[in-house]
């Protein structure tokens, strides 16, 4: 049975930095997806940022290292079976080094998919297959501190038209959402008299979302 969650002791961390990019040269379609980069460096754990071409599900996408060796290691809980194939790409180390930490409020809309009419003159009711996704965005409300380093980070990306990775951890259990996005912030204030000064907040999703039991 599934256990209950509620928005309350949720860390939220934007990234600070990426590493230099290292090389792909292949990702199988298996599950999980096994990438061959070589001489990378990196650790079970890290957190990677793909730049990826041919295999459009994982661009644009957070993912964790399992298993690595010296010239590969995989994409964990990424079953790549059924992906498009791979061509060339990159990877980045992402420093989560951003605590996001004014927020009062948060709200999700979009992410809801249009359909493809696939009926033919031979059936005799309609038929459909799903196409693409509508942008999935996040809207908080945030106390208005123009000192606050999570927000001034915000700004600055939202100012730059920059994407950065984010990363939602869910006190209850651990579990992580991964994704990367555009921001939006201009730090305006707002409120009602003798109420909390906030300010509005928006990330706009870019790429797929990975999800991690811990």
């Amino acid at each position: 049975m599934a256990q209950a969650k509620k928005w309350s002791n949720v860390q939220i961390a934007m990234q600070s930095a990426l590493a230099d990019a290292i090389i792909i040269t292949a990702i199988t379609k298996e599950s999980p997806g096994e990438v061959t980069s070589v001489a990378h460096g990196l650790s079970n754990g890290d957190l990677l940022y793909l730049d990826v071409q041919g295999m459009r599900q994982v661009n644009d996408r957070v993912v964790r290292v399992a298993n690595k060796t010296n010239d590969t290691f995989e994409l964990e809980g990424i079953d790549t079976t059924a992906f498009d194939t791979f061509s060339s790409g990159t990877a980045q180390k992402i420093t989560f080094g951003t605590t996001i930490s004014t927020a009062t409020s948060i709200s999700s809309s979009g992410g809801s998919f249009d359909f493809i009419d696939t009926t033919t003159i031979h059936d005799n009711s309609r038929t459909q297959m799903p196409g693409l996704p509508a942008a999935s965005t996040f809207t908080f409300d945030n106390i208005w501190d123009v000192s606050d380093a999570g927000l001034l980070a915000m700004k600055t990306a939202s100012d730059a038209q920059a994407k950065r990775a984010f990363k939602f951890t869910f006190g209850a259990g651990g579990q992580v959402m991964l994704f990367v996005g555009y921001v939006g912030a201009n730090l305006l204030p707002g409120g009602q008299a003798q109420g909390l000064v906030t300010t509005p907040t928006t990330i706009t999703m870019n790429g797929t979302p990975s999800y991690y039991a811990s």
